[in-house]
């Protein structure tokens, strides 16, 4: 399996909706716990390390950047 980097959403808005609506009401403590879990069970679902570890090395780009 590898990394899909496109859009398998029929309606990415709602999904992006989804998520940022799951975080309104939360404090900045509760909003990183619920990112967690979400992480952990997205990756469970994944269920396979090479995805998982393209995923996390390309977050990670995006977060600290190329250099």
């Amino acid at each position: 399996m590898t990394l899909s980097t496109t859009s398998n959403f029929a309606d990415p808005d709602a999904a992006y909706r989804l998520i940022v609506e799951a975080h309104r009401g939360l404090s900045d403590e509760q909003s990183a716990a619920l990112d967690a879990a979400l992480v952990l069970t997205l990756a469970n679902h994944i269920g396979d390390l090479g995805v998982l570890r393209e995923a996390v090395e390309l977050a990670k780009r995006g977060v600290v950047g190329e250099g």
